[in-house]
């Protein structure tokens, strides 16, 4: 379908925008993927793959746990990022690029599949529930981090998305797959049995004016709706409604604390 390719190579050019990584560093954010591979008690040896890995957020810690890393990413110049991470950190993983909804692995290649803040940007969620249900091996282990359509995130990606051209029907929100009812949906007639928990991780930035500059120049989506926005005259009404969103959240030194929501969706295939 000429739709889906068009999204999906849209998909691809927006994420290789911006600086990923030092989004993600400022953030303190690699550290959720540590967490979830600490809490799916990822052992040595183990087939792990993290889906849609970005820049190694949840791969290049089960590396280090010591299991045999996959991780697969629609955008090359996140693998090339990712390639670059885990050299430093003395850990090898193999890098495929490849689409959450086509996963380039046969059935059953996983012990763990994991995925922090990064197959719930694929468009069809129905989709990339099977091919990771599919991935899982006879008791294998599922960890899935989304963010919450209620939380900061949640009102931080609508006020952006008003910026952008709006995605066809057949694209499921990303948000949703912080919302339980859908995921255990989604997940329907695989053989996972799902837990979901909500955490809350807490995002620090010097001051409102930061925290703005931090999303615009470093995140896919959020750049591509600033020069949008910018060619539009709005550039000025986009940047005013982050830094009120972001205001909220100031203390009385003028430091930006925001209380990230997220879902924690675990699950283990039968």
């Amino acid at each position: 379908m000429q739709q889906l390719d068009d999204v999906k190579a849209a998909a691809r050019s927006v994420w290789a925008r911006g600086d990923y990584d030092a989004m993600m560093r400022t953030e303190g954010l690699y550290a959720v993927g540590a967490q979830l591979v600490r809490h799916l008690g990822v052992d040595p040896g183990e087939q792990v793959v993290d889906v849609a890995c970005g820049t190694g957020n949840a791969a290049i810690p089960a590396a280090r746990a010591g299991a045999q890393v996959t991780g697969v990413d629609l955008a090359p110049e996140m693998l090339a990022v990712a390639r670059a991470r885990a050299a430093d950190a003395g850990v090898t993983v193999e890098w495929i690029e490849g689409d959450a909804e086509d996963l380039p692995l046969p059935d059953g290649h996983a012990n763990v599949a994991l995925s922090t803040f990064g197959c719930m940007f694929a468009p069809r969620h129905d989709i990339v529930a099977s091919e990771l249900a599919r991935l899982l091996a006879p008791g294998g282990r599922l960890g899935l981090c989304a963010w919450t359509p209620d939380g900061v995130f949640g009102e931080f990606f609508r006020i952006v998305a008003a910026y952008l051209p709006p995605d066809p029907e057949f694209v499921d929100p990303p948000l949703a797959w912080g919302d339980e009812a859908h995921v255990r949906d989604r997940f329907a007639g695989t053989g996972l049995t799902l837990d979901f928990e909500r955490r809350v991780w807490r995002i620090t930035h010097d001051s409102v004016e930061a925290a703005v500059a931090c999303y615009t120049d470093n995140l896919g989506p959020v750049t591509q709706a600033r020069e949008l926005a910018a060619a539009e005259g709005r550039w000025p009404t986009l940047r005013a409604e982050l830094a009120e969103l972001f205001a909220r959240h100031a203390d009385d030194d003028g430091h930006v604390v925001l209380p990230a929501e997220y879902l924690l969706a675990t699950g283990r295939r039968g």
